[in-house]
């Protein structure tokens, strides 16, 4: 009989999270649900919120969506995390903008690491300065640069150890990783 109970037990598993959702909160994310424009990842996990706050299951949340359960849980677990935050401001006066951008911020992915930038932003800068230069300056026999020569100039003059021309030329056409991006406007501020 024991075993009864505890089998039980193991597949009703742990209860969700109770999520609260203030009026105004959910004005903002039933206009999210409603807008046309809105990102799909955005109107999906205020769905989620919506749907939590109502009391429906994870599972079935994640049947009715189209998608897996642990997505379900993983933005109901942010909204809960997010609750009294969001509340504080809400008490404090935050403006309906203002409380849209903090709704916003909850439900938006986190910036993930990724690889640390290989060049510093002084590299960088000195880079786009000599592909600025005429190839002319360098005692070279061309007119314009192309990447390879960009590059082994920028390895004869010291600027950088080793770029390849296609990683050069990502620079120029302003393909930089977002971390290289970052670091050229704290460099440049």
């Amino acid at each position: 009989m024991a075993s009864v109970a505890f089998a039980r037990r193991i597949t009703l598993g742990r209860r969700a999270a109770e999520l609260r959702v203030s009026i105004r909160q959910r004005e903002i994310l039933q206009g999210w649900v409603r807008a046309r424009k809105t990102a799909q990842r955005l109107v999906e996990r205020a769905r989620v919120v919506l749907m939590s706050a109502k009391g429906v299951e994870n599972r079935t949340q994640a049947k009715t969506l189209g998608v897996d359960e642990q997505r379900v849980g993983r933005w109901r677990k942010r909204w809960a995390a997010a609750q009294e935050p969001l509340a504080a401001a809400e008490y404090e006066g935050v403006t309906d903008k203002d409380l849209e951008m903090l709704v916003r911020q909850v439900l938006s992915d986190k910036r993930r690491p990724g690889t640390p930038p290989r060049f510093s932003p002084e590299q960088v800068t000195d880079i786009i300065a000599l592909a600025c230069e005429s190839p002319s300056d360098s005692e070279l026999p061309i007119t314009h640069w192309t990447p390879a020569e960009l590059a082994r100039e920028a390895i004869k003059r010291g600027i950088v150890d080793s770029i390849s021309p296609r990683h050069l030329d990502r620079f120029l056409k302003g393909g930089r990783s977002q971390a290289t991006q970052d670091a050229l406007l704290a460099h440049v501020a």
